[in-house]
């Protein structure tokens, strides 16, 4: 996995972003961060491959069963983006106000190239929660299933 997309939208020079490494562990993390950037979203970010797999949620995550939210697949970050809390500078990439929103572990249950099925240990979401790969390839839905 590559670092190369995030990496071309930041300059790190103006943003306290990290610049990271692919890291493969053991370690599951799990991280939701609200990001008021342009439109203000929640950033999903899961620990898979040395990375974080990344999806832009518009609206705040549901802990109901069952109630769908739209996922947007954005480009992988590094693992110390977890932790990342700041603002991202005018005129830069996602510039705007991110704060961690939810953080914990997960348990990857089941992984095909068109759903996830994971067990989240968050603060805020707890449960088995679900990612589903819609006809255009980068939205997903995002929602609990128990």
């Amino acid at each position: 996995m590559s670092l190369d997309e995030y990496r071309k939208k930041r300059n790190f020079e103006k943003t306290s972003e990290p610049k990271g490494e692919v890291v493969v562990s053991e370690s599951k993390i799990y991280v939701i961060q609200k990001h008021a950037a342009t439109h203000l979203h929640f950033d999903l970010r899961l620990e898979m491959d040395g990375v974080l797999k990344s999806w832009a949620v518009p609206k705040e995550p549901s802990t109901e069963v069952g109630l769908k939210r739209l996922a947007v697949q954005v480009e992988d970050h590094p693992i110390e983006y977890a932790n990342f809390e700041g603002t991202i500078p005018e005129g830069e990439y996602g510039a705007g106000t991110v704060e961690i929103w939810d953080k914990g572990t997960y348990k990857l249950i089941d992984r095909k190239e068109d759903k996830l099925i994971v067990d989240i240990e968050g603060k805020r979401l707890r449960g088995t929660y679900v990612l589903i790969r819609l006809k255009d390839k980068k939205n997903w839905l995002f929602f609990k299933k128990k």
